[in-house]
Formats: structure tokens, sequence, C-alpha cells
């Protein structure tokens, strides 16, 4: 019986690792944890640590690593020391940790100091911020890598990853994407209370290394968005340093065009995404889930430089003008011909459960090394 714990630290890892978990919980000779912490644990954001205990997993830990406006070494400080703890306990064979967020960090340290197996879910890719550091750090701690395509698997052979701990899974969220089990939109306006017919949705996170200036563009996006005249589902950002300037500008919205959720939970979000006029913002979901639907995006300021940008994505600067435009450009604009998905098929719980039903996998060696072999 093989113990695999998996850190969630936010909405957005937890909706990338649900369909990993419930995979393995099915299957015989594995016994799936999770670790829930980070932003799921503060009430600020809605307390998303009921969606995953409503999931109803065997076995669930919670952790309260930090109160709203710590900083965010202290959080990663915090998550070491109450994840190591448990790691004592528990004595897991591997660790699955998502992306780029501190708690998937201290995952990863927890790891590689206890001589844990550490696997690591969408290494390779790009994601701009102080969240781009954290990834590749990750990485490089890090034993297995399962990638969504690849030029994540291309980059981290770059970085000097042995090509043969490099798995290409695809993008795990696209199993609940495209396997038709998504609720309807009339039962997610209902349940949200949503009376827009027509609607864009909006989710804006601090850039930390722009947080001085982050009073300021916030200002400017909440002036864009009363401006423009357009109903929006506003979703609370992240809780990276400059979110309090994002929260206090949304006390500005207009509030008969705009509803404003803390969290919403990863399936209701894609359906609501899929039926949306537009999405305006700086989420990794107009990058990736929204050119699956042609949804159009207004992407503004510099937290998705670099990324994979599809013709339905439309970046912008902060100012209130360069948004109000985009907002007008976008709002209806009809990509539906053109829906691109560069990040898997929907298979990817199925391939990572063929992956570690596989003797290799387990006998990856904690040492690790820079590997020259070219991919």
């Amino acid at each position: 019986m093989k113990r695999v714990l998996f850190l969630t630290g936010t909405r957005a890892d937890y909706g990338k690792l649900k369909s990993l978990i419930k995979r393995l919980e099915a299957e015989v000779g594995f016994e799936p944890f999770v670790y829930v912490t980070g932003m799921h644990t503060l009430s600020r954001y809605g307390y998303t640590a009921q969606e995953v205990i409503k999931d109803g997993y065997k076995n669930i830990y919670v952790n309260i690593n930090h109160h709203a406006g710590d900083p965010m070494e202290m959080v990663l400080a915090n998550t070491i020391k109450g994840m190591s703890r448990y790691v004592y306990e528990l004595e897991p064979d591997m660790i699955v940790v998502h992306g780029d967020r501190v708690e998937a960090f201290a995952g990863a340290i927890v790891g590689v100091f206890t001589n844990t197996l550490v696997a690591h879910i969408e290494g390779g890719e790009l994601s701009g911020t102080i969240d781009e550091s954290i990834r590749h750090s990750i990485s490089k701690l890090a034993h297995i890598h399962f990638v969504s395509n690849k030029d994540a698997y291309s980059r981290l052979c770059r970085m000097g990853e042995d090509p043969n701990s490099v798995y290409e899974i695809g993008s795990p969220d696209y199993d609940v994407m495209f396997k038709g089990e998504l609720p309807s939109i009339q039962d997610v306006k209902r349940y949200y209370e949503i009376p827009f017919d027509e609607y864009g949705i909006v989710i804006f996170h601090p850039v930390t290394t722009e947080r001085d200036q982050f009073k300021i563009y916030s200002d400017s996006f909440v002036e864009a968005i009363n401006e423009s005249g357009k109903k929006f589902v506003v979703i609370y950002p992240n809780n990276d340093d400059g979110g309090e300037y994002i929260l206090d500008a949304y006390k500005k919205l207009n509030p008969k065009h705009t509803k404003i959720y803390p969290s919403v939970s990863f399936e209701r979000f894609i359906t609501l995404l899929k039926n949306c006029t537009c999405m305006l913002g700086n989420s990794s979901a107009g990058i990736r889930e929204a050119p699956c639907y042609g949804v159009p995006v207004v992407d503004v300021g510099t937290r998705q430089d670099g990324r994979f940008k599809h013709n339905c994505i439309m970046n912008v600067d902060y100012d209130k003008q360069s948004i109000l435009d985009a907002i007008h450009g976008q709002w209806g604009a009809d990509y539906s011909g053109c829906k691109v998905n560069r990040f898997g098929d929907g298979r990817a719980s199925e391939r990572f459960f063929a992956i570690l039903n596989k003797s290799k996998v387990w006998s990856t060696s904690l040492q690790k090394r820079v590997c020259n072999e070219l991919c």
C-alpha cells in the first residue's frame, strides 16, 4: 500500500489535484492523504477547506498556516513547520505538490529533508511575478515531474532535470472540464444568486514585484469596470502581498452591475467561464482554460508575461482607458471557431495512475543531480 500525500493550499491548485486524488482513492494499492492549508483555511476567502472536506476523502488533515496579511516568507516558514510534523507521523511514500505557491514550495522542502519522494504537477511552466521563481525552485527540489505539454517537458530538461523522471500527462483540471459532468449554468446561477443574463468574469491578482504600484493599478481597474457599464461576476484575488489594495478597490464597484464572491468551487467556476461573455483580469484561467471554450479574454498587466497567448487574449496595460477599450473590444467577440487546447486532453489522471502503478517511479533516486542529457 503506497501512501501518497497531496498538498493543497488554494482553490486553484485543488482544481488541478482533484482528479488525481479521486483516481488514487478508487484504486487498490494506494492510500491518498490530503493536507489542506493556505487560503483554504481563511474565512476571508470563503474557507474553501470545506469544499475539500465535502468531497469525502478518507484521509484529510486541515492546518491553518497563517492569518490574512501575514508576509509570504512567514507563510512559508509556518507551512514547513506544520507539514514537517505531519510527515514525520504519516511517513508517506510520496508528496505531491502543484504549481508555484509557497505552500507547494514548503511541501517540496519538507519532502527533500525527510527523504520522501516529491512529485511536482505542472513544473516547467512560465508564471510571471514571484510565482515563476517559486515554481522553478520546486522543480529543482522535486524528484518526479508530471508536466502538461512538450514545452514544459523541454524546459525542465534544459534546467538539468533527468528526462527519465519527467512525464507528460496533461493538465489535470482538463479531466474535469472535458468529461461533461459540470453543473448547468442555470443551477450555478441559482446557487450563487446571479441575476445577470449576460456577464463577464473578473479575477485580478496582485503582482508581488509591483506591490508599491498596485493601489493605483487596482483603482484604475475598478474605474474601468464601472465605466464599462457591463455586468460582472467578481471573484476575490489570491492572498499575495498587495491583495488588500484590490479588495479595498472592490468596495467601489457598482453593486447593481457586479456580484462579488470570496471563492467559487472549481466545477461551478468552469461552468461560469464556459458561459461568460468575457474574462477580465490577470488569472492563469484566462490563459489556460478560457481558450478551450473560445472565451474572449482581457489580460491586464504583466502577471502572465511570457506565457502562451491565443488570439482570443488581448493584453493591455494597467491604465483605465486601455482596460475600458479592451472590454468594449472583446465583449461578445466570437472566437468559437478557433478554440485551442495546449495543455492536455482530459486523461491526466489516467496517465498519472498508470505511471504510479509501475515500479520504475518508486525507484527514482532521492539524490538529485544536474543532468546534461538533451530532450
